[in-house]
């Protein structure tokens, strides 16, 4: 079963999604907040498989909450999705860098929205090819690149996988470009995310984009 809490300062897009959660047989709303300071208080009480944080919320926003969450060894199993207006927030680039696992436009269709929690509760991550593009673009100009420890540790094909990683592009895509099996594609996304202290394929991508390997 997959825990999720959601945390909103909107009464309507609570409720919608807890009318969507319960009907489904994997998935288990264990807790809803108006206001940061809430959220927080919700995800350290239940310990869920996802949260979903509204990016503009009172008293914390949501990337205070999502900093509280990452920074906490003991919700180091909770894994973070942003609701936002739009694909492309200007917060996108702070919540990637602070450990979001990805984001999702709160008007989203009810199956991107289901496919989401399982997605990312199985450790995968919810970049657009979009955001992913605007997030390179964003750190490649007039950012330098910056060393990311355990680099050195990636093996060759690792850091070519990282690097089409970084494009956004799934593990079949990737499959199908270097012409090797999506399960040996899943192999080297795993390695380099354990070598590099990755929580998820998100930041695996920010890692990349910083290291200059894109």
């Amino acid at each position: 079963m997959i825990r999720v809490v959601v945390a909103d300062d909107q009464a309507l897009v609570r409720m919608g999604l807890r009318t969507l959660f319960e009907v489904e047989d994997d998935i288990s709303l264990v807790g809803e907040a108006a206001d940061g300071r809430e959220a927080l208080d919700v995800i350290r009480r239940t310990r869920p498989d996802v949260a979903f944080l509204d990016i503009r919320m009172p008293v914390f926003d949501g990337l205070e909450v999502l900093r509280r969450v990452t920074s906490d060894p003991a919700l180091g199993d909770v894994r973070v999705v942003m609701l936002t207006t739009f694909e492309l927030d200007e917060y996108v680039f702070e919540a990637l860098r602070s450990g979001a696992s990805g984001f999702l436009v709160k008007d989203s269709d009810p199956a991107d929205l289901l496919r989401a929690v399982r997605v990312v509760a199985d450790g995968g991550s919810l970049l657009s090819p979009t955001v992913t593009r605007r997030v390179i673009e964003r750190f490649s100009s007039g950012v330098p690149a910056k060393p990311v420890a355990h680099l050195d540790k990636l093996t060759e094909r690792e850091r070519e996988i990282m690097r089409h990683v970084a494009t956004g592009a799934s593990n079949d895509e990737i499959a199908e470009r270097l012409v090797i099996s999506p399960a040996t594609v899943r192999t080297h996304v795993s390695r380099a995310m354990i070598k590099l202290g990755a929580r998820d394929r998100a930041q695996l991508v920010v890692f990349a984009v910083q290291s200059g390997l894109t």
